[in-house]
């Protein structure tokens, strides 16, 4: 059986790279907010998943995806499991992992809200060919 998983979501921040020295491989990071819905209680939550991007994958990202844009992620389930001390007690905790494989950028890059959007009017193109007469009946 294969591990696949197929993800839409929004990016929560900017990617950031991560490289590993020993073996010269870079790891691009970043976590995403999906949606995910109950039908017993209508009620909505978000579900932050991190996502990594290594190497060449890992640099188009870096170019290319920004916070809160929309995304659609395609890749490998892994679970990553750590160590982390909360109120003085040492914790195991386990989450989830998208090894990235592929993406495609959804809808349109936010705007800031501080930047303002500027739309050129263009004048469309004249038709080149030939014109649908009407029928004579």
């Amino acid at each position: 059986m294969n591990n696949l998983i197929a993800l839409i979501g929004h990016v929560g921040q900017d990617p950031h790279s991560v490289s590993f020295e020993d073996t010269g491989n870079k790891v691009v990071k970043f976590s995403l907010a999906v949606k995910e819905f109950s039908s017993n209680t209508d009620e909505e939550k978000t579900l932050w998943i991190d996502v990594d991007a290594w190497n060449g994958l890992g640099d188009r990202v870096l170019s290319t995806v920004t916070k809160g844009r929309e995304i659609a992620v395609q890749g490998r389930l892994s679970l990553s499991t750590f160590t982390k001390e909360v109120d003085g007690v040492k914790v195991q905790v386990t989450k989830p992992v998208v090894n990235l494989t592929s993406y495609h950028l959804c809808g349109r890059k936010p705007v800031a809200e501080d930047s303002q959007s500027v739309v050129a009017e263009t004048k469309p193109k004249a038709r080149r060919g030939f014109r649908l007469a009407a029928a004579k009946g």
